[in-house]
């Protein structure tokens, strides 16, 4: 009696301490920016640091194309505008789609970057590259720029 009694306790230690999530994993994108799944072909960008149309458009590009596996020239759109978050209080986020059947609204295209427009679309190979504000080069290590 005294084994499942102990069995018992540690299930319950291991409950408290690994709490099991009943959403999809986070996916952590390439800027650091965490993308929360909210369906096969949804998912919200949420925002931090100060991070602009620029650095959400790469994580929801990072996220479709590695984690959603979707071919690079199709199109993102943005399905809920920059706001309230959906899946945590007391975030700023951002859901976009794959899907443009998903939209409430007609897509659309823009020669500006936003993430304030409903139906706003880019190519999946455009957005990512926004990612590219984010990589070091090594003479930007090496050989840093002198100001003056």
């Amino acid at each position: 009696m005294g084994i499942l009694r102990h069995l018992f306790l540690c299930l319950c230690v291991l409950g408290i301490v690994f709490p099991m999530q009943g959403t999809a994993q986070a996916y952590r994108a390439f800027n650091l920016l965490t993308v929360v799944p909210l369906n096969a072909t949804d998912f919200e960008v949420i925002e931090a640091r100060g991070e602009g149309a620029r650095g959400m458009w790469c994580a929801a590009a990072d996220y479709a194309i590695h984690a959603l596996r979707v071919p690079r020239e199709q199109r993102l759109y943005v399905k809920t505008p920059r706001g309230r978050s959906i899946s945590g209080a007391g975030r700023i986020g951002v859901v976009f789609t794959v899907d443009v059947n998903a939209l409430g609204v007609s897509p659309s295209r823009s020669y500006s970057v936003t993430v304030r427009t409903a139906g706003l679309s880019l190519p999946l190979h455009h957005a990512y590259q926004f990612c590219r504000d984010y990589e070091l080069e090594l003479e930007d290590i090496f050989y840093p720029r002198i100001r003056r």
